[in-house]
Protein backbone atom coordinates (compact mmCIF):
# COMPACT_ATOMS: atom_id res chain seq x y z
CA UNK A 1 0.00 0.00 0.00
CA UNK A 2 1.73 3.79 -1.00
CA UNK A 3 0.04 5.94 0.97
CA UNK A 4 0.36 9.80 0.24
CA UNK A 5 0.24 11.80 4.02
CA UNK A 6 -0.02 15.66 3.18
CA UNK A 7 1.25 18.63 5.30
CA UNK A 8 3.12 16.52 7.57
CA UNK A 9 5.22 19.64 8.87
CA UNK A 10 4.16 23.03 8.41
CA UNK A 11 5.95 26.06 5.91
CA UNK A 12 7.55 27.56 8.71
CA UNK A 13 9.14 24.74 10.15
CA UNK A 14 10.09 23.45 6.93
CA UNK A 15 11.93 26.47 6.09
CA UNK A 16 14.28 26.45 9.70
CA UNK A 17 14.80 22.85 8.97
CA UNK A 18 16.41 24.09 5.09
CA UNK A 19 18.14 26.50 7.01
CA UNK A 20 19.63 24.16 9.67
CA UNK A 21 20.22 21.68 7.21
CA UNK A 22 21.81 24.48 4.69
CA UNK A 23 25.21 24.58 7.06
CA UNK A 24 25.28 21.33 8.05
CA UNK A 25 28.01 19.07 7.97
CA UNK A 26 27.12 16.09 5.57
CA UNK A 27 28.74 12.30 4.97
CA UNK A 28 28.98 9.87 2.08
CA UNK A 29 25.72 8.19 2.27
CA UNK A 30 27.14 4.92 1.54
CA UNK A 31 28.47 4.68 5.18
CA UNK A 32 25.04 3.67 6.03
CA UNK A 33 24.39 1.18 3.93
CA UNK A 34 26.16 -2.41 3.29
CA UNK A 35 28.89 -3.44 -0.25
CA UNK A 36 26.09 -4.15 -2.18
CA UNK A 37 23.62 -0.86 -1.27
CA UNK A 38 27.40 1.41 -1.78
CA UNK A 39 27.11 0.35 -5.41
CA UNK A 40 24.22 2.15 -6.25
CA UNK A 41 24.21 4.68 -3.62
CA UNK A 42 25.31 8.25 -4.43
CA UNK A 43 24.09 10.99 -1.82
CA UNK A 44 24.82 12.06 1.56
CA UNK A 45 23.30 12.05 4.84
CA UNK A 46 23.70 13.59 8.35
CA UNK A 47 25.48 11.38 10.64
CA UNK A 48 23.50 9.21 12.86
CA UNK A 49 25.36 10.74 15.64
CA UNK A 50 24.89 14.36 14.54
CA UNK A 51 23.18 16.37 17.57
CA UNK A 52 21.21 18.20 14.33
CA UNK A 53 20.12 14.83 13.17
CA UNK A 54 18.70 14.26 16.67
CA UNK A 55 17.12 17.92 17.22
CA UNK A 56 15.38 17.74 13.68
CA UNK A 57 14.36 13.93 13.90
CA UNK A 58 12.45 15.00 16.97
CA UNK A 59 10.66 17.63 15.55
CA UNK A 60 9.47 14.93 12.56
CA UNK A 61 8.63 12.99 15.68
CA UNK A 62 6.56 15.08 17.28
CA UNK A 63 4.74 15.88 13.87
CA UNK A 64 3.80 12.10 13.46
CA UNK A 65 2.42 11.97 17.03
CA UNK A 66 -0.14 14.41 16.03
CA UNK A 67 -0.77 12.69 12.65
CA UNK A 68 -3.83 10.10 13.19
CA UNK A 69 -3.37 8.99 9.23
CA UNK A 70 -0.14 8.07 10.02
CA UNK A 71 -0.93 6.17 13.00
CA UNK A 72 -3.88 4.47 11.42
CA UNK A 73 -1.90 3.78 7.95
CA UNK A 74 1.17 2.50 9.99
CA UNK A 75 -0.31 1.25 13.35
CA UNK A 76 3.40 1.98 15.21
CA UNK A 77 5.17 -0.32 17.27
CA UNK A 78 8.62 1.28 16.76
CA UNK A 79 9.86 4.54 14.61
CA UNK A 80 13.95 4.57 13.48
CA UNK A 81 14.73 7.57 14.64
CA UNK A 82 14.18 10.34 11.39
CA UNK A 83 17.51 10.46 9.24
CA UNK A 84 17.94 13.04 6.31
CA UNK A 85 19.70 12.78 3.06
CA UNK A 86 20.63 15.67 0.35
CA UNK A 87 20.95 14.44 -3.26
CA UNK A 88 22.24 17.29 -5.72
CA UNK A 89 24.78 16.91 -8.85
CA UNK A 90 23.37 14.10 -10.12
CA UNK A 91 23.43 12.24 -6.67
CA UNK A 92 20.67 9.00 -7.27
CA UNK A 93 19.82 6.08 -5.50
CA UNK A 94 19.54 2.94 -7.54
CA UNK A 95 16.68 0.10 -6.87
CA UNK A 96 17.44 -1.83 -4.18
CA UNK A 97 15.52 -3.01 -0.96
CA UNK A 98 15.89 -1.75 2.96
CA UNK A 99 16.75 -4.00 5.12
CA UNK A 100 14.25 -6.28 6.88
CA UNK A 101 15.80 -5.90 10.57
CA UNK A 102 17.56 -2.89 11.90
CA UNK A 103 19.51 -1.44 15.03
CA UNK A 104 18.39 0.62 17.27
CA UNK A 105 20.83 2.34 19.33
CA UNK A 106 21.19 0.96 23.01
CA UNK A 107 22.49 2.43 26.35
CA UNK A 108 26.31 2.19 26.97
CA UNK A 109 27.18 -1.56 27.25
CA UNK A 110 24.03 -3.02 25.54
CA UNK A 111 23.46 -4.40 22.87
CA UNK A 112 20.93 -2.79 20.72
CA UNK A 113 17.37 -3.34 19.97
CA UNK A 114 16.16 -4.51 16.67
CA UNK A 115 13.35 -2.99 14.41
CA UNK A 116 11.53 -5.09 11.58
CA UNK A 117 11.41 -2.49 8.90
CA UNK A 118 7.77 -3.02 8.20
CA UNK A 119 6.70 0.47 6.69
CA UNK A 120 9.28 3.20 4.38
CA UNK A 121 8.92 6.72 4.64
CA UNK A 122 9.93 9.60 2.96
CA UNK A 123 9.22 13.27 4.05
CA UNK A 124 9.93 15.36 1.25
CA UNK A 125 11.50 18.88 2.27
CA UNK A 126 12.72 20.83 -0.62
CA UNK A 127 9.62 21.77 -3.45
CA UNK A 128 9.41 20.04 -6.00
CA UNK A 129 10.00 23.20 -8.11
CA UNK A 130 13.08 23.33 -6.51
CA UNK A 131 14.96 20.77 -8.37
CA UNK A 132 14.93 18.68 -11.18
CA UNK A 133 15.02 14.42 -10.71
CA UNK A 134 15.39 12.90 -7.59
CA UNK A 135 11.83 11.21 -8.24
CA UNK A 136 11.14 7.90 -5.81
CA UNK A 137 10.24 5.47 -7.82
CA UNK A 138 8.23 2.56 -5.98
CA UNK A 139 8.38 -0.90 -8.00
CA UNK A 140 5.59 -3.67 -6.97
CA UNK A 141 3.36 -6.11 -8.57
CA UNK A 142 1.51 -3.11 -10.36
CA UNK A 143 4.57 -1.58 -11.98
CA UNK A 144 6.57 1.46 -10.92
CA UNK A 145 5.14 4.41 -9.36
CA UNK A 146 6.71 7.86 -9.33
CA UNK A 147 6.90 10.06 -6.15
CA UNK A 148 7.51 13.74 -6.16
CA UNK A 149 5.72 15.27 -3.25
CA UNK A 150 5.51 18.90 -2.00
CA UNK A 151 7.93 20.11 1.14
CA UNK A 152 6.57 18.81 4.33
CA UNK A 153 4.27 15.75 2.39
CA UNK A 154 5.12 12.25 2.96
CA UNK A 155 5.07 8.72 0.99
CA UNK A 156 4.52 5.51 2.92
CA UNK A 157 4.91 1.89 1.47
CA UNK A 158 5.62 -1.37 2.59
CA UNK A 159 9.88 -2.14 2.86
CA UNK A 160 9.49 -5.00 1.35
CA UNK A 161 9.37 -2.93 -2.35
CA UNK A 162 11.99 -2.20 -4.71
CA UNK A 163 12.89 1.89 -4.78
CA UNK A 164 15.21 4.07 -6.06
CA UNK A 165 16.00 7.72 -6.56
CA UNK A 166 16.37 9.20 -9.52
CA UNK A 167 19.40 11.30 -10.62
CA UNK A 168 18.81 15.27 -8.97
CA UNK A 169 20.81 17.26 -12.29
CA UNK A 170 19.34 20.79 -11.35
CA UNK A 171 19.25 22.09 -7.45
CA UNK A 172 18.83 19.85 -3.99
CA UNK A 173 16.69 17.52 -3.53
CA UNK A 174 16.45 17.39 0.98
CA UNK A 175 14.23 14.73 2.73
CA UNK A 176 13.79 12.63 5.90
CA UNK A 177 13.35 9.30 5.92
CA UNK A 178 12.87 6.30 8.02
CA UNK A 179 11.23 2.93 9.14
CA UNK A 180 8.45 1.71 10.96
CA UNK A 181 7.53 -1.56 12.58
CA UNK A 182 3.84 -1.85 12.80
CA UNK A 183 2.09 -3.70 15.39
CA UNK A 184 0.30 -5.23 11.94
CA UNK A 185 3.32 -6.83 10.17
CA UNK A 186 1.20 -8.27 6.84
CA UNK A 187 0.74 -5.45 4.81
CA UNK A 188 -2.97 -6.29 3.22
CA UNK A 189 -4.22 -6.19 6.65
CA UNK A 190 -2.92 -2.82 7.43
CA UNK A 191 -4.67 -1.93 4.35
CA UNK A 192 -8.48 -3.56 5.64
CA UNK A 193 -7.62 -1.75 8.45
CA UNK A 194 -6.65 0.97 7.34
CA UNK A 195 -10.33 1.14 5.07
CA UNK A 196 -11.82 0.05 7.82
CA UNK A 197 -10.65 3.20 9.88
CA UNK A 198 -11.51 5.85 6.97
CA UNK A 199 -15.34 4.13 7.07
CA UNK A 200 -15.72 4.15 10.32
CA UNK A 201 -14.46 7.63 10.19
CA UNK A 202 -16.92 9.25 7.62
CA UNK A 203 -19.65 7.95 8.63
CA UNK A 204 -19.10 9.38 12.39
CA UNK A 205 -19.84 13.01 10.51
CA UNK A 206 -23.10 11.50 8.88
CA UNK A 207 -26.35 10.69 10.08
CA UNK A 208 -25.35 6.56 10.07
CA UNK A 209 -26.86 4.74 12.86
CA UNK A 210 -24.72 4.74 15.86
CA UNK A 211 -24.78 1.25 16.85
CA UNK A 212 -24.41 0.14 13.32
CA UNK A 213 -21.07 2.70 13.21
CA UNK A 214 -20.53 0.95 16.82
CA UNK A 215 -20.67 -2.74 16.05
CA UNK A 216 -18.17 -1.33 13.00
CA UNK A 217 -15.90 0.07 15.39
CA UNK A 218 -16.01 -3.34 17.52
CA UNK A 219 -15.14 -5.26 14.24
CA UNK A 220 -12.21 -2.89 13.69
CA UNK A 221 -10.83 -3.88 17.09
CA UNK A 222 -11.65 -7.25 17.34
CA UNK A 223 -9.53 -7.64 13.87
CA UNK A 224 -6.51 -5.39 15.54
CA UNK A 225 -6.89 -7.59 18.78
CA UNK A 226 -6.36 -10.89 16.74
CA UNK A 227 -3.84 -9.19 14.34
CA UNK A 228 -1.57 -6.84 16.64
CA UNK A 229 1.82 -8.40 18.29
CA UNK A 230 3.15 -6.31 20.77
Amino acid sequence: MLLHIPAVLPPAQLADMRAALASADWIDGRATVGAQGAQVKRNQQLADASPLRKQLGDLVLAALVANPLFHAATLPAQILPPRFNRYEGGGEYGFHVDGAVMGLAGNAGQAPAQLRSDVSCTLFLAEPEDYDGGELIISDTYGEHEVKLPAGDMIVYPSSSLHRVTPVTRGTRLASFFWVQSLVRDGEQRRMLLELDASIQALTTTAADREAVLRLTNVYHNLLRRWAET
